[in-house]
């Protein structure tokens, strides 16, 4: 008779869904079944047991084949690497938890690294956003019970995040707000029509690159001045239905995605996007939140920002913490050549990196730690593969509201196989004793 685990986490996007259940077998050493998953929550642990999975260590060869090592040699020529480089950069840190984050911090304090996480392409805008103006933010939890006006800006939650409007923003029954989809309003902005978009009550079609203008028209809707008869591409009419939509609320949320903080204006859109927010708390109640992607990397930010004070881009050359996106972050600091070794993990660098950083990581002494076989395990010289967080290890992770989540072990991790801080506290170690040697 199969075993059923309840309660688990699905370690997939920042929306964390804690209500998986997963079937296991007789001995419990192999997943049967997830229920409650969207399809590519469950991909993620049904491909855990892949066959084709790699479960030792491979360092690449001189010829570019690769050959199998194990941990400990593994671990010295991390150790190695990182004592030997002058300035190394550690980066992704978004697909682990929050104990091997806390690792990972102090090895890049003891190795003088700049240490970036995947918001450096990604939400980043929004952190520098939130520095400048503050955010005002609620829980999911809230939103779900509370909010009858939602807007989708820049994201197609949809896709991205399949359960994200079942389980918090759309159709759930709330507390205040009754039957689902019928007592909410939904607004869609986004230049394309997404199948987000198709479910909406309103869409606004703007024109690619002009949120700023579409967010600044819709502050002054608010105050009932004039506007122009076009803005963004969008009728005058259409924007003031939708500034009285929002006014005419209890609860107004909006959730936005790197359709914004990639498009033409970064961090400054974001600024007027909490600028609305705020002018819609002087007529009812309003929070806005970003979409975040990896499911942990939520955590990474709160991590640094105990430890260092600052959520990415953090520079520890001099031995203190410094912050200057566009100096410190990994991209640009690849790009003029400012490091000397490359370490990644919980992320992949090689599939979304432009390809003139990948060339340059390539040509560097180099490391990825991951489960997988992927685009960034295939340029660098040595491949650590690990146990899957949520799945084979527990451990913190915090879903896009900040809300932190226990992740829970589902089944043990192939034979002999270590976990992301078991292995960055070998390497730990191993770097100590180099340096008292």
């Amino acid at each position: 008779m199969s075993k059923i685990v309840t309660d688990v986490v699905c370690p997939f996007c920042g929306t964390l869904c804690d209500d998986l259940e997963v079937s296991l077998s007789d001995d419990g050493k192999e997943i049967l079944e997830v229920y409650n998953a969207c399809a590519i929550g469950a991909a993620k642990f049904l491909h855990a047991q892949a066959s084709d999975r790699i479960t030792r260590p491979r360092r690449r060869q001189e010829d570019g084949t690769w050959k199998d090592i194990s941990y400990d040699e593994a671990v010295d020529y991390t150790a190695k690497m990182f004592a030997e480089s002058k300035k190394p950069l550690m980066y992704g840190w978004s697909s682990t938890n929050c104990e091997a984050q806390g690792v990972g911090s102090e090895l890049g304090e003891v190795v003088g690294a700049v240490m970036d996480n995947t918001a450096t392409v990604c939400h980043g805008s929004t952190l520098i956003a939130v520095q400048d103006v503050g955010v005002p933010g609620c829980t999911l939890g809230e939103i779900k019970n509370r909010a009858d006006r939602v807007v989708f800006w820049g994201c197609n939650p949809a896709h991205a995040h399949p359960r994200h409007m079942s389980r918090y923003s759309i159709f759930p029954r709330g507390f205040f707000t009754g039957k689902g989809a019928k007592s909410r309003k939904m607004v869609v902005v986004d230049p394309r029509c997404t199948d987000t978009a198709k479910t909406a009550d309103i869409h606004l079609q703007l024109e690619q690159g002009r949120d700023y203008e579409l967010l600044s028209a819709i502050r002054v809707a608010f105050r009932g001045e004039k506007l122009p008869d076009v803005v963004a591409g969008i009728p005058k009419e259409k924007i003031y239905e939708v500034a009285d939509t929002l006014k005419e609320g209890r609860f107004s949320v909006i959730f936005f995605g790197m359709g914004v903080t990639h498009s033409l204006g970064k961090n400054h859109n974001i600024d007027i996007a909490i600028a609305v927010t705020r002018d819609l708390n002087d007529y009812t109640k309003a929070a806005i939140m970003p979409m975040r992607g990896h499911y942990n990397v939520t955590g990474s930010g709160q991590v640094w920002g105990w430890q260092f004070g600052f959520p990415f881009c953090v520079d520890l050359t001099r031995g203190f913490a410094r912050y200057n996106p566009g100096e410190t972050s990994a991209n640009d600091l690849l790009m003029r050549d400012e490091v000397d070794s490359f370490f990644s993990l919980g992320s992949d660098p090689g599939a979304h990196f432009p390809n003139e950083s990948v060339k340059k990581i390539a040509n560097l002494p180099s490391v990825c730690i991951d489960p997988h076989i992927t685009p960034t395990t295939a340029v660098c010289k040595v491949h650590v593969p690990v146990a899957f967080v949520g799945i084979e290890v527990g451990g913190c992770a915090y879903r896009m509201d900040n809300v932190p989540i226990e992740t829970r072990k589902v089944v043990d991790p192939p034979e002999g196989m270590l976990t992301d801080e078991e292995f960055l506290k070998k390497v730990l170690d191993r770097v100590r004793e180099i340096k008292e040697a």
